[in-house]
């Protein structure tokens, strides 16, 4: 659906891919910022937006979300604009602050009559969070809003924003919070021991959770997903930028551009960034890290690949209903989608996006808005990218645009206590046109017991490497039941990568012989089906269609309706393949495709498996007639 915002008409001389420039993303940022201009209350100082339900911080911290990350929004127009401010942004949201801080050390409730205040920063709550959107859009517009308040709203607010210095965060990317604030703080001289003890804190904390390569971990032990671009890299990049700190631009510019390197392979030729991870409701938030490569002058990147990966990242939402009928963002990916939404997320949450814009502090006259567009990684060629690190590896096809993450180190659980999966990082595959849904089996292999599917739990990663054109992956889980982890199971799993296609193979010891056992391929939406012997196909929406072939293990294969689609439909089914426990070993094919021509059969690729002492020799010929030999389970 075309979006809804008046933009100018699109420029395909200097932006041959999206037709978006620089002006596309003013009217984007004035047409969002005016859509919530309505939902203020009074003296500006929360933002209210309708919804169905509040987060679990409630309307107030949802009020001041709403204020805090469009206020960031705002601050990056302003700034990008050198303080022209026709619309008197700068105006209202010094307005908020004034009344928002008035009581800020007292916790508040609506219903206490007060409508403006914004209530204290609790260890761990909400609030800590939107300080550091407040801080940042301060010191981006310090010269217009900060430097021109009266000192005794100075005072207050700056008293309001320490709070989150003597607070405990989540020991996750909340870190980057107080860090944060404690920049604009010590920026403004305001309890300046505490701001740079802040400062110094969140860096410590992060640089604990690097695992090399330009990757972190969110706080748990292999917690990977979009928190590496838009907060672990985010904040440090910001702060180094602002502070003009050649040391800290030096240190995490430099892990900035090996992530970047790897990061942009993640994005379709669509526009649509890989559909992984929590808190996908930032939706174009993916692009704050591309423009912080671009203002740090630490990526790898083209300025013209830089605007077109960020261009399309935001034109893909806005033209696929991320807008409801008032202008406003939604809870989901394309439209509302409640699945992937977490409870500490209310109405405003989705304006973390506002990082997204982040690119209008470069001036009209920097190459990332003056070069021509140049395509992506996934327009250039096939390309198998292992990313040892997260224990990932993509594969992208130029045909069609598409990217496939295999997955074979992100779970998201917690040190201590395993929790049960999510499906948005336990899955063995992610893309940038499907979804998982949480009932259909999607990309997991699985033993049944008593009917019921086995979880992946914590993954061990075991490697991911290049063997000519062929790229793999491969981990180790304990498979459990109902929470508990079988006792003696392991599952050993592998993906190797060629072209569009892909071969799994699951190597099961410690189980039952006779143990039934299931593996789903992707979920695709719009979706008709059809089963012959051991192979199932399904053509979905907008030319996308998937296989699922059995190579070793199985008996049967089917397709399955996924119970209220995915993210990408409302509409959509998963192959599946069946078969019982014998030797131990399961080989699949499997392909994910938009292509417009043609490709040679999946049924043309062969698989060998040749039994060794510790496991197996595999030799797998793929369609192009492409041979790939590999040790199975690998030996480093």
């Amino acid at each position: 659906m075309p979006h809804p915002l008046a933009l100018p008409p699109e420029d395909r001389a200097l932006s041959p891919y999206t037709g978006w420039t620089r002006a596309h993303w003013e009217g984007a940022a004035d047409h969002l910022l005016a859509a919530v201009r309505r939902y203020a209350g009074p003296a500006n100082a929360l933002i209210n937006l309708p919804g169905t339900r509040p987060s679990w911080s409630g309307p107030r911290s949802d009020g001041l979300e709403g204020y805090a990350r469009t206020f960031l929004l705002a601050a990056i127009r302003v700034a990008g604009a050198d303080g022209d401010d026709p619309t008197g942004l700068l105006e209202r949201y010094a307005e908020g602050l004034a009344a928002g801080t008035r009581s800020p050390t007292t916790e508040l409730r609506l219903s206490d009559g007060d409508l403006t205040s914004w209530g204290a920063i609790t260890d761990r709550g909400q609030p800590m969070v939107e300080a550091a959107s407040v801080a940042i859009g301060l010191r981006l517009t310090r010269r217009w809003l900060w430097d021109r308040l009266d000192p005794a709203v100075q005072e207050r607010a700056g008293a309001w924003l320490a709070q989150a210095l003597h607070r405990r965060p989540v020991d996750n990317n909340w870190w980057l919070f107080p860090f944060t604030v404690g920049g604009f703080l010590a920026e403004a001289g305001i309890d300046t021991d505490a701001a740079n003890a802040a400062i110094d804190r969140g860096l410590e904390r992060i640089d604990r959770w690097y695992l090399g390569d330009g990757w972190y971990t969110d706080g748990r032990p292999r917690a990977i997903d979009h928190y590496n671009g838009w907060a672990l890299h985010l904040y440090p990049a910001l702060h180094a930028h602002l502070a003009a700190d050649p040391a800290l631009t030096a240190r995490y510019g430099s892990r900035l551009h090996a992530y970047l390197a790897d990061y942009s392979r993640l994005f379709d030729g669509n526009g649509a960034p890989i559909h992984q991870g929590r808190s996908l409701s930032y939706r174009f938030a993916a692009a704050a890290p591309l423009w912080a490569g671009a203002l740090l002058g630490t990526t790898p990147l083209d300025p013209g690949t830089t605007r077109r990966l960020a261009s399309g990242a935001l034109r893909y939402f806005l033209d696929r209903d991320a807008l409801d009928e008032h202008g406003l963002l939604t809870l989901g990916w394309h439209g509302p989608y409640p699945p992937i939404v977490q409870p500490y997320s209310g109405p405003a949450s989705p304006y973390w996006a506002s990082g997204g814009f982040l690119g209008l502090l470069l001036p009209p006259d920097h190459p990332v808005w003056t070069a021509p567009e140049t395509p992506s990684p996934a327009e250039t060629t096939d390309a198998v990218t292992p990313l040892p690190a997260p224990g990932w590896l993509i594969q992208s096809t130029a045909a069609d645009g598409l990217v496939r993450l295999h997955n074979h180190g992100s779970d998201d659980q917690p040190a201590d206590a395993p929790v049960a999966d999510n499906p948005l990082y336990s899955r063995l595959a992610h893309s940038t046109r499907t979804g998982p849904n949480a009932a259909a089996g999607d990309n997991h292999f699985a033993l049944l017991l008593d009917g019921e599917p086995t979880e992946r739990g914590p993954i061990t990663p075991l490697g991911a490497g290049l063997l000519g054109s062929c790229g793999w992956a491969a981990s180790s889980h304990r498979p459990r039941h109902q929470g508990v982890e079988l006792p003696g199971v392991t599952v050993t799993s592998l993906t190797l990568a060629h072209g569009p296609d892909e071969v799994r193979v699951h190597l099961v010891r410690g189980a039952t012989p006779g143990t039934a056992v299931r593996e789903g391929g992707w979920a695709v939406t719009g979706a008709r089906s059809s089963v012959t012997d051991c192979h199932a196909r399904i053509t979905g929406d907008d030319h996308l269609r998937t296989e699922l072939l059995a190579l070793h293990g199985w008996t049967t294969a089917t397709t399955a309706p996924a119970p209220g689609g995915t993210a990408f439909g409302d509409s959509a089914a998963v192959p599946h393949l069946h078969g019982t426990l014998t030797t131990g070993l399961f080989a699949t094919a499997t392909r994910l495709t938009a292509a417009p021509a043609a490709l040679a059969p999946l049924t043309a690729l062969t698989f060998a498996a040749t039994p060794t002492p510790t496991g197996h020799d595999l030799t797998i010929t793929w369609p192009d007639m492409t041979t790939t030999n590999f040790t199975f389970p690998p030996t480093s």
